[in-house]
């Protein structure tokens, strides 16, 4: 019991000062969620249930675009002008992740080295792992504690390594996309799947001998979201060129999202999509807990890499052995 006790203590404490925007209790709660003992789970999840009241109040941006576009100097530089307007900016940078080591191949602090010296800033880096979508499987709740810690404007910078960014567009309210000049090659390279989530596209580097190629870019991309936006209702994204290096266009550019967060609250759709993205975050936590539940059986997790093994060999399809664990769990074949 005193266990229990002194979870509590320290819940209770916790809650006191995240709420008071105390950034090393922040930090330690945003570990806290982001751990993987069993035992930390119950004592995060009565954590967030105690801020659920004091989250939903920010403006939730999320960041993407192709490595090498100046998606950490674009937040760095924007981060700067919103703390400068009486904001308080939480950012959430998704390190790509080393595959061998698990180390973060980057560190957001030192890319984004002005913004994370303001008091009123707050960056968090977190490697991916091996998740989709460039976030992490915390990143909802971590939204969330920052939310509940004072942060009004939250902006989620994703990997932009080609994996899928529909997980970002899932928890954010305005989503950008950050595109460089000489935009022929780039949207080959870009997905069409990105252009048709984005609600802003920035296209940075737009300065000195660049100014030209970036108006070009702007052109070719607005040709091409005409394309894509053909037959479909209420979406047509803005382009803007802007230059992060030397602060030029970012006002424009948040005036854009603030534009675009405004009509969506208006119409009904803001309150609409983070219902939506709530149910979307239960199924997630429950498919988790599921097969974390499952592999967490001894007996289970040996015929899993038993089945594992015999894909990997080319002995067994992969839905053959995903039948097989379905049986495993009980589930019956479909008729």
């Amino acid at each position: 019991m005193g266990g229990n006790a002194k979870s509590q203590i320290d819940i209770d404490a916790t809650v006191k000062s995240v709420r008071s925007g105390d950034r090393v209790a922040l930090a330690r709660a945003i570990t806290l969620v982001e751990s993987q003992r069993p035992d930390d789970h119950h004592r995060a999840q009565g954590l967030l249930d105690r801020l659920l009241p004091d989250t939903g109040k920010a403006i939730r941006v999320g960041i993407s675009g192709v490595p090498g576009a100046g998606k950490s100097t674009l937040i760095d530089q924007l981060g700067l002008n919103l703390v400068a307007q009486g904001h308080k900016v939480a950012v959430l940078a998704v390190d790509p992740t080393s595959s061998r080591s698990g180390g973060s191949i980057l560190g957001d602090k030192t890319r984004m080295g002005r913004l994370a010296m303001e008091a009123n800033a707050f960056i968090r880096p977190s490697p991916a792992g091996d998740s989709l979508g460039g976030v992490t499987k915390t990143t909802r709740e971590t939204i969330a504690l920052v939310e509940a810690a004072g942060y009004d404007v939250v902006l989620v910078e994703t990997v932009g390594v080609g994996q899928s960014e529909t997980a970002v567009s899932n928890m954010v309210d305005v989503f950008v996309v950050v595109g460089l000049p000489g935009a022929g090659d780039e949207l080959q390279g870009i997905k069409r799947g990105l252009l048709e989530l984005a609600d802003v596209i920035a296209v940075n580097k737009a300065e000195g001998d660049n100014v030209d190629r970036a108006n070009r870019a702007a052109m070719e991309y607005r040709t091409a979201l005409h394309i894509l936006a053909a037959g479909q209702q209420n979406w047509s994204p803005v382009v803007l060129t802007v230059s992060a290096r030397d602060n030029l266009g970012l006002d424009e550019l948040w005036t854009k999202v603030l534009e675009r967060h405004e009509s969506l609250r208006e119409s009904g759709a803001l309150l609409k999509r983070r219902s939506a993205q709530a149910v979307a975050w239960m199924r997630e936590i429950f498919e988790q807990r599921l097969l974390a539940s499952f592999k967490g059986s001894r007996q289970a997790a040996k015929q899993w890499t038993q089945l594992e093994d015999n894909v990997r060999a080319g002995d067994m399809t992969p839905a053959a052995a995903a039948l097989e664990l379905s049986r495993l769990v009980g589930v019956k074949d479909s008729e």
